[in-house]
């Protein structure tokens, strides 16, 4: 895989790009994880988003990666930065890319919003991937449609 990075706030995507990313955010977290829940919340508009693309064999571009930064106080009104929509596409997955996405996006957010920590809502199976990329968890589990998850904060 040769992976083009791009960051890019809303008003920048590409209609094909909005399209792709929330074409496979659909597949991911409502179907995968078959979770019925409203993905398009508004946030977006105001966030930053990190795109993984490969390139096939045909020269079509294809979004295999993606994670969205909210700025401070915009998820659930914290502090912190937050990291979500974190996920990669099945057919890539248990080939390290999550960790690559995450960890180029806790480098972005840093720069963007320094000394502001970031703050996740995690799912609880992901706990130990979390931590490892140096977020402690900072709550009790409680459902998130549907889905056990965990708050965590990875500290400045």
């Amino acid at each position: 895989m040769n992976i083009q990075w791009k960051i890019k706030r809303y008003n920048e995507l590409t209609i094909d790009e909005l399209y792709n990313i929330l074409k496979i955010r659909a597949e991911v977290f409502v179907v995968e994880q078959n979770c019925v829940y409203q993905d398009i919340d508004d946030k977006d508009i105001f966030s930053f988003h990190l795109i993984g693309i490969d390139t096939d064999i045909k020269g079509h571009k294809n979004i295999i990666a993606y994670l969205r930064i909210l700025p401070p106080k915009t998820n659930y009104h914290f502090k912190e930065a937050s990291i979500g929509r974190v996920m990669t596409v099945n057919s890539v997955r248990n080939q390290g890319l999550g960790k690559e996405l995450v960890e180029r996006g806790i480098e972005f957010t840093e720069k963007e919003y320094k000394g502001k920590g970031i703050r996740i809502s995690g799912q609880l199976y992901l706990e130990k991937f979390y931590n490892d990329l140096g977020f402690k968890t900072v709550s009790d589990v409680y459902l998130e449609d549907g889905i056990k998850h965990v708050e965590m904060l990875k500290s400045v």
